[in-house]
């Protein structure tokens, strides 16, 4: 496997969090998971453009080989 970082996903969520469908993920490349999570709230801000009641950004661990997801960090809720 080759070296790890993260990217941050945005998904488009129905209404409650549910059904969430990955609409970008975002080509910033971050070192360590603490440092992708920090800038989750920054990247929903720039990236809200898009039709879902609810927008969630999550970091996913990325390498040469291979995705995988991490945990739920930040949440865009239009209103």
């Amino acid at each position: 496997m080759g070296p790890a970082y993260f990217v941050i996903a945005i998904l488009g969520c129905a209404d409650g969090g549910t059904a969430c469908t990955p609409v970008t993920t975002l080509e910033t490349r971050y070192a360590s998971a603490a440092q992708c999570t920090a800038a989750t709230a920054a990247a929903l801000e720039e990236n809200n453009n898009f039709d879902f009641p609810t927008l969630v950004a999550r970091c996913r661990r990325g390498s040469s080989e291979s995705a995988s997801r991490g945990p739920a960090r930040a949440r865009y809720r239009r209103g």
